[in-house]
């Protein structure tokens, strides 16, 4: 059984006016509560006011990269933390759910430049998920929204100009109409 991962180096504080989003997986909802709950918290502790954190569900952990692109494009969030979970049943479907929803999530993040966060529990037996939504081993829905703040932080504290944003292009010079024709020569 995994344990819990390293607390993060350092909690950065939020502004006031940036938000933070969360988007839960309604399957498994009991549990997902939990996951949600613990987001809240997490971003709450960050600096994060209440009404700057918005929960949006989805009706399972495949729909989480859509509703997670669609906000990330919004320009509305620093960051966003997915959370679910998949429990392993007699097919494989778990395995096409839980490997699609994560490279969903890692592909939003990288396609959009926003942190989005991987807060999906993925479990043989559903006492194993509740371990990961509160239990022993902590909750990964806390754990996604202190990556989302951290990387937000991180990303913030870096931003560099894009050659392609803010500069206007070099002009050329203007010929004059001698230099046309010497040219044409």
């Amino acid at each position: 059984m995994a344990g819990r991962p390293p607390a993060p180096r350092f909690r950065p504080r939020s502004s006031p006016n940036i938000r933070f989003s969360v988007v839960a997986a309604r399957f498994n909802e009991p549990i997902v509560k939990k996951l949600v709950d613990g987001a809240v918290a997490a971003f709450t502790a960050g600096g994060v006011g209440a009404g700057a954190i918005d929960v949006h569900w989805v009706p399972g952990s495949f729909e989480l990269p859509l509703a997670a692109h669609h906000l990330a494009i919004s320009g509305r969030y620093a960051g966003i933390a997915c959370v679910g979970v998949v429990i392993r049943g007699e097919t494989p479907h778990f395995e096409h759910v839980a490997r699609e929803a994560a490279a969903g999530i890692r592909s939003v993040a990288l396609a959009t430049g926003i942190p989005v966060t991987f807060g999906l529990i993925t479990a043989l037996t559903e006492e194993q998920a509740w371990a990961r939504a509160g239990g022993d081993v902590g909750n990964r829905g806390a754990e996604a929204a202190d990556a989302a703040l951290e990387m937000a932080h991180f990303l913030s504290a870096r931003t560099f100009p894009r050659p392609d944003r803010g500069r206007r292009p070099a002009r050329r010079p203007r010929r004059s109409r001698a230099d046309a024709r010497d040219h044409k020569r």
